[in-house]
């Protein structure tokens, strides 16, 4: 039996409940099989993470990990009107972003990202006030 080898930057590895480990394109949302996704990204510009765009994972928090480079992770404020948070993540550094909870990227450098999130119902909405 061959072992394959899986480039995590052209493919995703989604975790099942049951315990399968499969290789899979990378999606914004899932199937709804439950299954857990972990992407990894080599980004240059704030278009390569849609930094124009929020995000929000209404099934579970997802971890957004900086494995190289420098991001910001904005969160969107829960009253209007209100400051956004940031967070700075540097190589080796990680957040965890509460489910439900709308958030952006913005890089500080050419980076390398992992996400892990169950992606059931991702959701994504234009920036108010962006081109």
């Amino acid at each position: 039996m061959t072992t394959p080898v899986v480039d995590l930057f052209a493919s995703a590895l989604c975790f099942h409940p049951e315990g399968e480990v499969r290789a899979a394109e990378r999606q914004m949302t899932n199937d709804g099989s439950g299954a857990w996704q972990i992407a990894t990204f080599h980004v240059e510009t704030d278009a390569d993470v849609h930094a124009d765009y929020w995000e929000m994972h209404p099934a579970a928090e997802e971890a957004v990990c900086c494995l190289a480079g420098g991001i910001r992770v904005h969160f969107r404020p829960d009253e209007p009107g209100g400051a956004e948070d940031m967070v700075r993540l540097r190589a080796g550094n990680a957040v965890i972003v509460p489910r439900g909870r709308w958030h952006r990227l913005e890089l500080e450098a050419p980076s390398d990202l992992m996400s892990i999130t169950l992606r059931n119902g991702t959701r994504l909405e234009k920036r108010t006030g962006t081109p």
